[in-house]
């Protein structure tokens, strides 16, 4: 982990519809150091982290904690729920087709968010 990340987690995601350019490879690259266990998809236009959770109601209260960050920040992600306990994020900046910082910033924050995993 970088000493970084918790400075991404302080920021707030900035309103974006469609005149933020996406990130370059390079600057993906970058960010994605500061959230080491997200991974880019390979479509190369999201970032994924996934999780195997305690149990189904340990996976819905782990989506409204993390709803209640996406409404705060106004950035919202994609939630995958499959066998009742296999949690999956994915990010992109729906306006722009890609990533944009506020992916990451979001990805910071979901991650200072605890949740009790399959032990």
């Amino acid at each position: 982990m970088t000493t970084q990340t918790p400075d991404l987690a302080r920021k707030h995601c900035v309103p974006c519809e469609g005149g933020v350019q996406r990130l370059d490879a390079g600057q993906t690259k970058e960010l994605l150091k500061q959230v080491p266990q997200w991974r880019l998809t390979s479509d190369g236009q999201r970032i994924r982290r996934e999780w195997k959770v305690k149990d189904f109601v340990t996976a819905l209260d782990f989506f409204r904690r993390i709803g209640q960050v996406a409404e705060e920040q106004d950035h919202h992600p994609d939630l995958h729920l499959t066998g009742y306990r296999n949690v999956a994020i994915e990010l992109s900046t729906h306006a722009i087709g890609g990533l944009s910082e506020n992916d990451f910033i979001l990805a910071a924050k979901i991650d200072q968010l605890p949740v009790e995993l399959k032990g």
